[in-house]
């Protein structure tokens, strides 16, 4: 639940967000104070690294870069959020402190207390802000779901997978997240028994 932006009714900008102690991790969307407490559970966090990991390898060489939260991304005056995962393939984006613009994609990975934001509140911001490919996964019920951006600039119906298949990513030819190795299932050859 938001409690600190029902506290405060007034609205935040980035200067604001950016004088705020780094003790407590926040987000900052259309103006509004998300408190991102309490802290992920572990296989939350596990899920997280898999990903990571997964895009850090295949990109290696390539012009994109894979980040792992926390790194601060500024969509605009009033919206600085932190994803679990992000790629950016521009490197004027990159600065020392954070990320200036739309990532070509992010990944949030379903938390109790944050699902309804990462669902509404920021699918909403990611495609106003051109973010190419939005993937979310529910760590709990063992899918992903993804959204990718369309030629009229918003999302189009998402795509649904399952633990046993391959994500292959839209906005990066040639990439693909194996979701057996993130929900830590055994591969599908193994699972029905199929031998090489």
């Amino acid at each position: 639940m938001n409690t600190l932006a029902k506290q405060h009714k007034a609205r935040y900008t980035v200067a604001d967000y950016m004088s705020w102690p780094d003790a407590e991790r926040l987000e900052l969307i259309a103006g509004e104070i998300y408190n991102m407490s309490p802290a992920p559970t572990i296989k939350h966090q596990g899920i997280v690294g898999d990903v990571y990991n997964q895009l850090k390898q295949q990109l290696k060489g390539k012009s994109c870069n894979p980040y792992v939260a926390p790194v601060d991304v500024v969509l605009s005056n009033a919206d600085v959020v932190q994803p679990d995962v992000l790629v950016v393939c521009d490197p004027a984006k990159i600065t020392e402190k954070n990320i200036q613009g739309a990532p070509d994609l992010v990944v949030e990975v379903l938390s109790p207390g944050t699902a309804l934001k990462d669902m509404r509140e920021k699918k909403l911001l990611y495609e106003r802000s051109g973010v190419r490919e939005y993937v979310v996964i529910d760590p709990l019920e063992e899918y992903v779901q993804r959204f990718c951006l369309q030629n009229d600039g918003h999302y189009g119906s998402s795509d649904v997978f399952g633990p046993n298949e391959v994500l292959h990513l839209r906005s990066l030819p040639e990439i693909e997240i194996q979701l057996w190795e993130i929900f830590d299932m055994n591969p599908p050859e193994a699972e029905t028994g199929l031998t090489e």
